[in-house]
């Protein structure tokens, strides 16, 4: 089955095919570094790295470009409210950026250029506009003629004629048309700034990522990416600049993920509910909030709430207790598990769908269940068991690989999670492992009201017990 694609420029999917033969060069904007990032910044990486996992397990091989814009508006106004210089703070950011996408798990870009390293490819894109009579000069600013691109608003679906009718009067009047947009803008006193044809000044926000796509991908690539909230005006504007300077198509596939929304309602500053990573991350396993991420369609809005990360956290502790349990049943590294079996072939058919993480997520809990209740029978582990126990361990570690979860070993993974939680809750390992060992006793006398009761006691101090074939297993509540 080929790869479709949900493509944001003609509004439906598309079967995947790259400019290159089994190579895929792919753009995605990444933070504008002036603050921590936060849990709706982490979905569009993470989606973005598991779209770049799974072309890769296919065979392509992927060019994965993503920018850091570390010169800005906001980053000029925060680091004059800090009182330090914006090259620190942005630098500083983008470190932090680093470690908590580092503990997601995010596998590092081809490519991580920053805005600032590349002025000249910047001034080069927009002499070439200026050059074209598509962007004109204005006391040492430069600016984007849209109403010269034809195409404008092909992205978003907007018209230039609807926009202006229902546009405010600009405060700058010296634009041309009120959606002219700034490619180039003059310095003012106390702001970094570089040399131009047009003066000292630094670059808009929107005509660096066309200068760095270009710099690292050419003039026209295959996918470009981000959040909804940037296809209008950033990616449009892209669209504009790059295909008016460079005469040809920028991306053929645009791919946007959806909001992450906090308690039903959508995440902002005004409301107080931004959520950063750094905080996240210290409540829930990196992993657990990976996976939550992924459990919607990545076009579909996540909704965080107490509940969902609950489900994901039991979800994925139900997958990391099935490997465990196959780990220690069966020798899973034979020779068997080197060829996919039903539940990969499966799961590439969902991601086949435009990147359908919450259709393979729910395939891998159809093959956790299946395979639990496969040990559960506790019959002879046959050889012909036993293959079809490798294929299907192996099958979920590939799934994982793609979704960067799963991948730990199982019992450091449970390890961690009781030693966290054991320093947390205060929790007596002894008492449970007592109370545990009189529960087995009293199931084995048929005393059932007293194998109640230690379950009782159990769920009273926040564990959950598992009865297996191969023994009682505990976990704490989270």
């Amino acid at each position: 089955m080929a790869i479709r694609i949900y493509n944001t420029l003609s509004g439906r999917k598309e079967n995947f095919e790259t400019i290159k033969p089994d190579k895929v060069s792919m753009y995605v904007c990444g933070p504008t570094v002036y603050d921590s990032c936060h849990i709706g910044h982490a979905r569009s990486v993470v989606v973005f790295d598991v779209i770049a996992r799974y072309l890769k397990s296919q065979g392509y091989e992927v060019k994965y470009v993503r920018n850091f814009t570390d010169i800005d508006d906001k980053i000029i106004n925060r680091a004059n409210e800090l009182n330090e210089k914006p090259a620190g703070l942005a630098s500083r950011y983008i470190e932090e950026f680093h470690t908590d996408m580092d503990a997601l798990y995010v596998e590092r870009p081809s490519y991580e250029p920053k805005a600032t390293d590349h002025i000249n490819q910047i001034i080069d894109v927009i002499n070439r506009l200026i050059e074209k009579n598509i962007a004109y000069e204005i006391d040492g600013d430069v600016y984007f003629s849209v109403d010269k691109f034809k195409g404008y608003g092909k992205l978003s679906g907007r018209k230039l004629e609807d926009m202006e009718a229902g546009a405010r009067i600009d405060i700058d009047k010296r634009k041309k048309n009120p959606f002219d947009f700034a490619l180039w803008k003059s310095t003012k006193p106390g702001e970094p700034f570089w040399p131009s044809p047009w003066g000292n000044g630094r670059p808009g926000w929107h005509i660096e990522c066309s200068a760095m796509s270009c710099e690292y991908l050419g003039e026209t690539f295959d996918i470009h990416g981000g959040g909804k909230d940037l296809i209008f005006p950033h990616h449009e504007n892209e669209i504009a600049q790059s295909e008016a300077a460079f005469g040809k198509a920028f991306a053929k596939y645009w791919v946007h993920n959806g909001f992450v929304n906090i308690n039903h309602e959508k995440m902002s500053k005004s409301l107080g509910n931004f959520l950063m990573i750094k905080d996240v991350i210290k409540r829930y396993h990196p992993e657990v909030v990976r996976f939550f991420l992924l459990s919607n369609h990545y076009r579909s809005p996540i909704d965080f709430t107490d509940k969902a990360m609950d489900e994901a956290v039991v979800g994925l502790d139900k997958i990391y207790a099935l490997l465990q349990r196959l780990s220690d049943n069966t020798d899973c590294s034979g020779k068997d598990g080197n060829r996919p079996g039903d539940c990969w072939n499966r799961f590439c058919e969902a991601m086949d769908d435009d990147f359908n993480t919450a259709k393979g997520i729910g395939i891998i809990f159809d093959t956790v269940r299946q395979l639990n209740k496969q040990l559960d029978q506790k019959t002879t582990i046959t050889p012909d068991i036993t293959k079809i126990l490798q294929i299907a361990y192996a099958d979920l570690i590939r799934t994982g690989q793609v979704l960067g979860v799963f991948c730990l070993d199982p019992v450091k993974y449970f390890e961690s999670k009781k030693s966290n939680a054991i320093g947390k809750l205060d929790i007596d390992e002894i008492a449970i492992e007592k109370l545990i060992k009189e529960r087995i006793e009293a199931r084995k006398a048929k005393n059932w009201a007293k194998a109640d009761e230690a379950r009782d006691r159990l769920s009273d101090m926040g564990i959950v017990i598992e009865d297996r074939p191969e023994g009682t297993i505990w976990r704490i509540k989270e």
